[in-house]
């Protein structure tokens, strides 16, 4: 089944996040901000395709959503796509904490882009490989950055400059590339037809 011709709008909250995504694809992205209900679930891909369902029954049109999960290995992948909660509400020191007398620190953060037109659903998956820090530090980023340590080095993702914070983000923990592949493939089907 070939994809549809309509690049999809975005469903997110953040209009930065919809911009920085629109540069990264190259593509003109539509985003609206919608109220989802949030499936309480450790399944990424089930979190997804709820969301891409109730998005694309209100907006009738393709749709791309996104989420992502932190997986502590000590905890057999919690707390998982619940870290948002984790952060906001036991904070990052805690969320650091949670792995005192664990020997293994080790974490993965996976991230999913979902599309879905109404006929297929899409995944577009990436995995970062990294550890928890004993403590936050560094004042770059946002969220988890404060206590993530990327595979290979010492630092958090917060203590990176900046442009380095950005290049890891576009090149390492999003799936951007296969995002850019789909996008370029339904640009030329649009182009071809």
């Amino acid at each position: 089944m070939s994809a549809p011709r309509t690049l999809p709008v975005f469903v997110t909250g953040n209009q930065h996040k919809a911009a920085y995504l629109e540069r990264q694809l190259g593509v003109r992205l539509r985003h609206v901000t919608l109220e989802l209900d949030e499936l309480q679930s450790t399944d990424l891909h089930a979190i997804v395709a709820h969301k891409l369902k109730q998005a694309y029954a209100i907006v009738r049109q393709p749709v791309l959503v996104e989420d992502v999960s932190l997986s502590y290995a000590a905890l057999n992948g919690l707390p998982g796509p619940l870290i948002k909660w984790f952060i906001d509400i036991a904070g990052a020191e805690t969320c650091c904490r949670m792995l005192d007398g664990f020997s293994d620190r080790s974490a993965a953060i996976y991230t999913c882009f979902g599309y879905y037109d109404g006929r297929q659903m899409r995944y577009f998956d990436s995995a970062c490989a990294g550890s928890i820090s004993s403590n936050p530090r560094g004042e770059n980023g946002f969220g988890f950055d404060t206590f993530f340590i990327m595979e290979g080095d010492q630092r958090t993702r917060a203590e990176m400059p900046q442009t380095e914070l950005e290049h890891t983000y576009a090149e390492q923990m999003k799936p951007f590339a296969a995002l850019r592949e789909f996008f370029a493939a339904e640009q030329q089907n649009e182009i071809s037809t």
